[in-house]
């Protein structure tokens, strides 16, 4: 009896010679999924819905550049045919680059300052992520990485102040959100991505009344304020879930696509993750205003705009994504 072959994604591409910008950026996007080339124009992926979302996602994003697309779905021929296309994701290479690196980086934390060593491992981290999110099919190298990995971020946290947030693994209680009104929250002074995002999804969803204290130190915290997005926080990384994230899932939020597509990005620039197209604009634009802003609060007031922005095209761009489906 023959078995029935695994599923492929096909997605066929063509741009106008003239859309080069258009093309960079859609040649990035497939690189940075995993896809591998069959040929100039064609990329193939392992079948999930995850990936049929991505790349329909990139087939719209080529028409809009006036290009064509077609997605499809295709099964291999035969075992040896299936075989051939797996060989084709084989990220050992990408592995071993990436354990040179860690183990050039692992040698030189011990001297540098505590913001240096948060860069190189948020850059680390999501240099890790962004290979083994693209590993389909994980081997021995694969394993080899993760323990490589897992001592970096161990000799890494060794060496940092208390505070930033170590993920801990556990479930994510449901909270009523009448509970939470009108209530002061705390989070560490300097905001970036996850504890800003944190801050206008609280204002924005939770509590339209709440007041925020920007903490010199974890230590500063007073005991009737709600904190996020540091260790011991009431809110913080739990399991594979940013502070964001935990707060949707706390407050009965992750069902909002909207929200979803806000979390992914967030997710993505704080600790790695799925590709998401916004986010490195919105990385760059809040570098920006974090060099402008005089203080925490008009920082968050500028951004807060930025994040309405994207949560109504994230929203509005699922509803098209419905009605088309």
């Amino acid at each position: 009896m023959t078995s029935v072959s695994p599923t492929w994604l096909l997605l066929v591409v063509s741009l106008p010679t003239n859309s080069a910008t258009g093309r960079m950026r859609i040649w990035r996007a497939l690189k940075a999924l995993g896809c591998a080339a069959l040929r100039d124009g064609a990329y193939l992926l392992p079948y999930s819905e995850t990936q049929k979302q991505q790349l329909s996602d990139l087939a719209g994003e080529t028409v809009r550049e006036s290009g064509n697309a077609w997605l499809l779905t295709v099964q291999a021929q035969s075992e040896a045919e299936n075989n051939t296309y797996r060989a084709l994701f084989d990220r050992t290479e990408e592995y071993s680059e990436l354990l040179k690196t860690l183990s050039a980086s692992r040698k030189a934390l011990a001297g540098l300052a505590h913001q240096e060593i948060n860069r190189v491992l948020r850059k680390s981290r999501r240099d890790y992520e962004a290979v083994r999110l693209i590993d389909y099919f994980p081997n021995a190298a694969s394993a080899q990485a993760e323990a490589a990995w897992m001592d970096f971020v161990n000799v890494a946290e060794t060496l940092l102040p208390p505070g930033e947030p170590r993920a801990i693994d556990a479930a994510v209680p449901r909270r009523d959100r009448t509970a939470y009104q009108g209530r002061t929250w705390a989070t560490r002074r300097r905001l970036w991505v996850d504890r800003v995002a944190s801050a206008w999804l609280i204002r924005r969803f939770i509590d339209p009344d709440a007041h925020f204290l920007w903490l010199e130190t974890p230590s500063d915290c007073p005991s009737d304020a709600l904190g996020f997005d540091f260790d011991g926080a009431a809110f913080t990384h739990i399991a594979n879930r940013v502070t964001f994230e935990v707060l949707l899932a706390s407050f009965g939020l992750d069902l909002d696509r909207g929200l979803q597509r806000l979390g992914m990005m967030v997710h993505a620039l704080d600790v790695g993750g799925a590709f998401v197209p916004e986010a490195h604009g919105f990385e760059s634009m809040m570098a920006g205003a974090r060099q402008r802003a005089i203080d925490d609060d008009q920082l968050l007031a500028e951004i807060s705009m930025a994040l309405d922005s994207l949560y109504a095209h994230f929203s509005n761009d699922s509803k098209l994504n419905k009605e088309n489906a």
